[in-house]
């Protein structure tokens, strides 16, 4: 292995001294020293949510993949549900806004109903 390695060529770098890919720009090394370092900056924001997995709402693994913009996928052998959000994450915080409005619009209008009877 390594003791071999380094009989042979004694300048040889030993597997763990070797040089890393990217310390900083990560992802978005692809783009060089192109476009500015800001805007490498925000795509590799994007980037790291859209290609992260999240969890699924209907199973509960953490299996959710983006396929296109806006369309996410369970990718647990069980469940394959195919669900809409937003193009970069699978929930917006426009999207949870919208769902805490409508809750607490639900629960106002059960209560003033319960209250009617």
């Amino acid at each position: 292995g390594v003791l071999l390695r380094k009989l042979c060529n004694p300048l040889a770098p030993d597997l763990r001294e070797m040089a890393r890919h990217t310390k900083k720009v990560g992802i978005t090394g692809k783009y060089g020293t192109r476009y500015g370092a800001s805007l490498r900056k925000i795509v590799k924001k994007y980037e790291i949510q859209m290609r992260a997995r999240y969890s699924c709402a209907f199973c509960g693994k953490q299996a959710v993949k983006r396929v296109a913009g806006g369309i996410w996928q369970c990718t647990a052998k069980t469940c394959k549900k195919t669900m809409a959000g937003g193009c970069w994450t699978l929930t917006t915080g426009a999207a949870a806004t919208a769902r805490t409005t409508i809750n607490r619009l639900k629960k106002l209008k059960g209560e003033a109903a319960a209250e009617d009877k």
